[in-house]
């Protein structure tokens, strides 16, 4: 099973983001109902490990928080493939972040070990060279201003990560409160 940990976000960030997608060129959106803050990508994990981690992230005792997006950014340096809002930085969120990552390693996973950036994508695409990407950096300057939130974040969540077609879909195992 193919897992993850993230915030889902809530109503008043998903409008505000949908409406940045319907103004970006994006080849590729997101689908707004998919519109996450990942805390920590678990991989293919088997169901027993996963009830563990599930345990592991049950036990994690932190306060809620507001979270607030600023910004968007492309992923990808000369050729990029992704585009996202940038969250404000914000010392609960990565203390959370780190909770669930040794909550994760406790269980036994071996989470990616890179830099908690956080983020939300916004849309995915074929990396894109110079040219296909002008546009897509002018309207990301363009739209420097763009800012959503704070809103309340009270809970976690695990997900399930399914292949459908071309896409994915997320179905939630399980939520964890915060506070």
């Amino acid at each position: 099973m193919r897992a993850f940990v993230a915030l889902d976000l809530p109503d008043a960030l998903r409008s505000a983001l949908a409406m940045e997608q319907f103004l970006l060129p994006l080849p590729h959106k997101v689908p707004v109902g998919n519109l996450h803050l990942t805390l920590c990508f678990l991989g293919e994990v088997p169901p027993r490990q996963l009830e563990v981690a599930h345990e592991a992230l049950a036990d994690i005792r932190l306060p809620g928080f507001d979270l607030a997006l600023r910004g968007l950014g492309l992923f990808g340096g000369d050729r990029p493939h992704s585009l996202h809002a940038q969250v404000v930085p914000n010392g609960a969120l990565d203390r959370l972040a780190r909770a669930v990552d040794r909550a994760a390693r406790s269980a036994g996973l071996a989470p990616q070990a890179r830099r908690f950036v956080p983020h939300v994508t916004l849309g995915r695409f074929r990396p894109l060279d110079p040219v296909q990407a002008g546009p897509l950096e002018r309207a990301v300057i363009d739209r420097a201003g763009f800012a959503a939130g704070p809103v309340p974040i009270r809970d976690f969540v695990l997900y399930e990560s399914r292949a459908l077609g071309a896409g994915r879909r997320y179905d939630e195992l399980a939520r964890y409160p915060l506070g």
